[in-house]
C-alpha cells in the first residue's frame, strides 16, 4: 500500500528533437520504438500502476502523430492533451496546464517524455510527500549534464557548470528530467515562455525548499541523440536477455545474416542476402538485397552511422567490450587489436571450470568438434583468449522467420555435432582424464531434481510440498532408471543459446559442463528446448535423422530401443534442471529475464508427465498444482 498522497502526472512531449534528426523528421521522440513499443507507451505503463488521479501531456512538434497514437491506444481516455502553437518551454508548458495541475490541490509528477530510466517513481513520490519540499528533483552524477548545485542536505543552491563561489553548495549533480511538485509551485511560473529552472531559483529565493533525491545506480538515458537512442534499445534488449528483436510484422528473413545486437521494427523489409550487425532498423525501412550494414540506425530514407563503443555503453578508454547475456559466472570481452578480434574469457579464482575448459577445448578440437579455438591461456590469472565467432546464437538466429527446410537443415548440422560427440569423441575419452572422471550418474540426477525443488518449486513459486516422501521416491525411481542407460560424452546443456552460428556453421560454447551420461539427455536439451519450440513433425524428422546417423557409425553399437526408452525419462530430468536453473538465475543471480522461459519449461514438463502419471504420481500431482 502506498503512503503518499494522490498525485497527477504530466509528460513534457513538445520538443523538436533536433539532435535526433533525421530520425525525428519521421518519428517524434515520444513515439520512438523500443523493441516494438513507443517510448511513450513504456512511460505510461510505468506510471499507470501507481494509480495517478489524472495524466496530462503537452504537444507541439508532430502533435498530430502523437495524438493519433494516443487516440488509437488503450490510453485514449486517460490523457488530457495541451497543444502549444509555439513551444512554451519546460516552465511555460506547466503554466499552460495550471488549472489541470493545481486544480485538484495534489502533488504532480513531471516526467520528460524522452527519458528512459529505471528510476523508482514511487520512491520519489514518497520522498517528496514526507519532505516538506515545494519540489523534489530526481538527480544523479552525470558529468556531461552536471549543473545543479546542492548542499549537504540535498537542497538546491543554484545552477551552473563552473560556479565561482563554492561556499554555499557541496556537490554538482544533473537533473534527471523527473520531479515531484506541490501545486503551489505553478505560482512561480510566469505566463508565456519560461524554463522550469528559473522557477526553482525563484522559489528558493522566496524561502521555499527545492529538494533532491539521489537516484545514482538507476539506469537512465536521455534519448536525445541517435547514439543514445540506440544505446537505450540495446540496454532494453540486454535487460531482457536478448540480442535480437524482430517485430512480428516482419516477414521471412531470406538468407539474412545477423550478428551482434539487432532490432528490426514494424513493417521493415529485408532484401535477400542482407547482412546486419549492431543495427536498429526503424519502422517502414527497406534494406536492399545483398547489402551489409554495421553499427548504424537505418530509416526509410537515411542511414545514421554510429560508434560501436558508444551504443554499447563502453568508455573510450576501455579496450575490452563486454559480450554475452547468458547466465554464466564467467565474464566475456571482445578485444580488438588492430584488425584482429578475439574473445577474452575470465574465470573466478576458485572456478574449476577453467581447467576443464582448457582441457576439453584441446580434446574437442583434436576430434573436430567445432568449438572456439584456444589462442592463449593464462592459468595464473584464470584467463584465456579464444577465437571470436561473433555473437549470433542459434536462439537469436531463430528470431528471424525462416523457411522450415532452412531451420531443419541447420538443426541437422547441430545433430551431426552431437553424433560425433556421442561416438567418435566418446571412443577416445581416455585421452581426457578430467572429462572421463565426470559421470552424469544417480547422484547428479538427484542433484538436478533437488535443484528443481529448491530453486524453482520453493524459490520461485514459494510452493509448500506436503507429500515430500512420495516425491522423493519418484525422484529416486526416475534417477535409478536413467542411470542404467548406456553412457557417452554429452554436452549436458545442448540448447540453442549454447550454439553459435558463424558463417552458417554451428559451433558449441559452454561445454565445460560436459559429462558422460545418456545421449538422450542432449537430444532432450536440443529438441525439447524451452527457448525455441520446434514444430512437431520437424522434431520427429530430426530425431529420426539422429538415429540414422548413429546407425551409420559401424564402430559404435547403437541401441535404438534404449534411446527411445531413455528419451522421455531424460526429458523429465532436463525440464526440471532447466526450471531449477531459471529459478537460480532469476532469484540468486538477479537475472529475472530468465523467468519468461518458465511457462514453456513448465508446459513441457507437464506434457511429458501426462503419459507417466502412474509411474510418478507425486511428481505428476506437484506439476499439476504448480
Amino acid at each position: 500500500m502506498r503512503d503518499y498522497e494522490p498525485f497527477s502526472v504530466f509528460f513534457l512531449a513538445a520538443g523538436l528533437g533536433e539532435r535526433l534528426r533525421p530520425i525525428t523528421s519521421h518519428i517524434p521522440k515520444p513515439l520512438l520504438p523500443i523493441l516494438g513499443k513507443p517510448l511513450l507507451q513504456i512511460l505510461l505503463e510505468k506510471v499507470i500502476p501507481l494509480n495517478p488521479s489524472k495524466i496530462g501531456m503537452n504537444l507541439h512538434y508532430k502533435s498530430q502523430n502523437i495524438s493519433d497514437w494516443i487516440t488509437n491506444s488503450r490510453f485514449s481516455k486517460e490523457i488530457a492533451l495541451f497543444e502549444e502553437k509555439s513551444i512554451l518551454g519546460t516552465g511555460g508548458a506547466l503554466k499552460n496546464a495550471e488549472s489541470f495541475l493545481s486544480g485538484s490541490g495534489s502533488t504532480f509528477l513531471v516526467h520528460n517524455a524522452d527519458i528512459l530510466s529505471e528510476i523508482d517513481l514511487e520512491r520519489l513520490l514518497q520522498a517528496h510527500h514526507s519532505s516538506g519540499n515545494l519540489a523534489t528533483l530526481a538527480v544523479h552524477d552525470f558529468p556531461r549534464f552536471n549543473n545543479v548545485l546542492i548542499d549537504s542536505h540535498g537542497f538546491l543552491k543554484g545552477i551552473g557548470r563552473s560556479p565561482n563561489n563554492k561556499a554555499f553548495f557541496e556537490r554538482v549533480v544533473a537533473f534527471a528530467g523527473i520531479a515531484a511538485y506541490n501545486p503551489e509551485f505553478v505560482e512561480f511560473l510566469p505566463e508565456g515562455v519560461s524554463s522550469v529552472v528559473d522557477a526553482w531559483l525563484a522559489a528558493t529565493a522566496a524561502g521555499y525548499r527545492i529538494g533532491t533525491l539521489d537516484i545514482n545506480g538507476s539506469y537512465w538515458n536521455d534519448i536525445g541523440t541517435p547514439s543514445s537512442y540506440a544505446a537505450a534499445v540495446i540496454h532494453t534488449m540486454t535487460a531482457e536477455g536478448e540480442m535480437v528483436y524482430i517485430h512480428p510484422s516482419v516477414e521471412e528473413c531470406p538468407r539474412t545474416a545477423i550478428d551482434g545486437f539487432v532490432a528490426i521494427e514494424e513493417k521493415s523489409l529485408l532484401g535477400e542476402g542482407v547482412t546486419i550487425r549492431n543495427c536498429i532498423i526503424l519502422p517502414g525501412s527497406s534494406l536492399p538485397e545483398n547489402m551489409s550494414f554495421e553499427n548504424c540506425l537505418i530509416g526509410p530514407d537515411f542511414i545514421v552511422p554510429l560508434q560501436e563503443r558508444e551504443i554499447l555503453g563502453v568508455s573510450g578508454d576501455d579496450a575490452n567490450i563486454p559480450i554475452g547475456t547468458g547466465g554464466s559466472n564467467r565474464r566475456y570481452f571482445r578485444v580488438r587489436d588492430g584488425v584482429r578480434s578475439v574473445v577474452l574469457v575470465c574465470f573466478d579464482r576458485d572456478d574449476p571450470d577453467f581447467d576443464r575448459h582448457i582441457s576439453y577445448t584441446n580434446f574437442f578440437l583434436k576430434y573436430h568438434i567445432p568449438v572456439p579455438a584456444l589462442l592463449e591461456r593464462d592459468p595464473a590469472n584464470r584467463k584465456a583468449l579464444l577465437e571470436d565467432l561473433g555473437d549470433l546464437s542459434l536462439y537469436s538466429w531463430l528470431k528471424c522467420r525462416r523457411r522450415t527446410n532452412e531451420v531443419e537443415l541447420l538443426y541437422r548440422k547441430v545433430i551431426d555435432i552431437a553424433v560425433t560427440i556421442h561416438t567418435v569423441l566418446t571412443e577416445h575419452i581416455t585421452e581426457c582424464a578430467l572429462l572421463q572422471e565426470r559421470v552424469f550418474d544417480y547422484e547428479h540426477l538427484r542433484w538436478e531434481s533437488n535443484y528443481f525443488v529448491e530453486r524453482f518449486v520453493k524459490g520461485i513459486r514459494a510452493f509448500r510440498i506436503n507429500n515430500i516422501s512420495s516425491l522423493e521416491e519418484d525422484f529416486h525411481v526416475l534417477a535409478t532408471r536413467v542411470d542404467v542407460f548406456p553412457k557417452s560424452i554429452i554436452h549436458r546443456d545442448f540448447q540453442s543459446q549454447n550454439i553459435l552460428i558463424a558463417d552458417g556453421i554451428p559451433r558449441l560454447i559452454d561445454y565445460q559442463g560436459a559429462r558422460t551420461g545418456p545421449p538422450a539427455y542432449d537430444l532432450a536439451s536440443l529438441l525439447w528446448d524451452p527457448y525455441y519450440q520446434i514444430e512437431g513433425m520437424t522434431r520427429t524428422r530430426l530425431l529420426r535423422y539422429y538415429i540414422e546417423e548413429m546407425k551409420k557409425n559401424v564402430e559404435h553399437s547403437f541401441d535404438e530401443d534404449a534411446l527411445m526408452t531413455s528419451l522421455l525419462l531424460c526429458r523429465l530430468q532436463r525440464h526440471m534442471q532447466a526450471l531449477g536453473a531459471y529459478g537460480y538465475l532469476a532469484k540468486v543471480k538477479g537475472k529475472r529475464f530468465f523467468l519468461k522461459h518458465v511457462e514453456k519449461g513448465l508446459r513441457l514438463l507437464k506434457e511429458d508427465l501426462a503419459t507417466l502419471e502412474p509411474e510418478y504420481p507425486a511428481l505428476y500431482q506437484l506439476v499439476q498444482e504448480l
